[in-house]
């Protein structure tokens, strides 16, 4: 009975082992045909050439050139793009903090309901919301109008926010427009950060004589850390490849690669180009997410 009892127990053991591979097997699958798959066939259309640029068929040459030519001729337009969203999401967590430290500590039984008010206007869709903004800082929109009313144009284009009085066309609507689209993405991950924070500590430090900068600084902001890093690391990342706000709000002069990946792909119809723009892309993101994890630390972000 003994030697029945340890073979099904050796054999209940064997058959557990493959427990954890069946379970994750749906999420392997769907990694390699959504992502395995569409990026190994973009780095192939990357290393290419279109002898056509008329028909859809490319040459697999390994041509190494396209990327070379996406760094040397793109380079201002991915600069422009990290400056962007480098600004816009320093601009996000400083109105982020604020507000979902409020929420968290501050709110009480409307804290809910202070985040489904935030949350509300990003229910609409993305383009519908700057079109929205190019409308706000239109020439006779009410932004501009205050302004001139108030007689601020002066100051406003002494700060570079504005240029000869006009808001709309200029690096300022991009950043703005990219900061408020982009303000969830800092705003939740803040506010859970926050939310996890041990009020007693809080407490503690009032009750050892700390006033309230002092708490903030060495109990709060400490604590809260994790969830700014979240914070910029979700808003930079898909700020740096938005082309919405550029296209809309700005001019030729604040083009960035996200637009550039697009009139490569739809507009001159160039795919080896574009893959190769995307390529660069993908590679000096992860390096820079790569720097910003080893030197600041992403091993509490949960």
């Amino acid at each position: 009975m003994a030697k029945k009892d340890a073979a099904t127990e050796n054999r209940s053991l064997r058959n557990g082992r493959f427990v954890p591979y069946a379970i994750s097997f749906p999420g392997v699958l769907w990694l390699y045909l959504f992502f395995l798959v569409p990026l190994v066939t973009l780095l192939k259309v990357a290393l290419s050439v279109k002898p056509d640029r008329n028909l859809p068929n490319y040459d697999f040459t390994w041509e190494w050139d396209n990327f070379s030519t996406a760094w040397t001729d793109f380079r201002p337009q991915l600069f422009r793009a990290f400056e962007y969203a480098a600004i816009a999401t320093v601009l996000c967590i400083l109105i982020a903090y604020p507000i979902a430290y409020f929420i968290a500590f501050k709110a009480g039984k409307w804290r809910n309901l202070l985040l489904g008010l935030v949350m509300v206007p990003f229910f609409t869709s993305f383009l519908l919301r700057t079109i929205a903004w190019s409308s706000l800082f239109a020439d006779t929109g009410p932004i501009v109008s205050t302004l001139e009313n108030l007689h601020l144009t002066g100051i406003t284009d002494f700060l570079h926010l504005s240029t000869d009085g006009k808001i709309i066309n200029t690096q300022s609507a991009v950043i703005g427009g990219l900061t408020y689209n982009f303000l969830p993405f800092a705003l939740l991950p803040i506010y859970v950060s926050l939310e996890k924070v041990d009020k007693r500590l809080v407490e503690a430090a009032h009750d050892l004589y700390s006033n309230f900068p002092q708490a903030f600084r060495k109990v709060i902001l400490p604590l809260s850390l994790p969830g700014v890093f979240a914070a910029s690391l979700l808003t930079f990342i898909p700020a740096t490849g938005d082309f919405i706000n550029a296209k809309l709000l700005g001019n030729p002069n604040t083009t960035v690669i996200g637009d550039v990946v697009q009139n490569q792909f739809l507009g001159r119809n160039d795919y080896p180009t574009a893959a190769a723009i995307s390529f660069v892309l993908m590679a000096v993101i992860t390096a820079a997410v790569l720097v910003y994890a080893k030197f600041l630390g992403t091993e509490d972000l949960v």
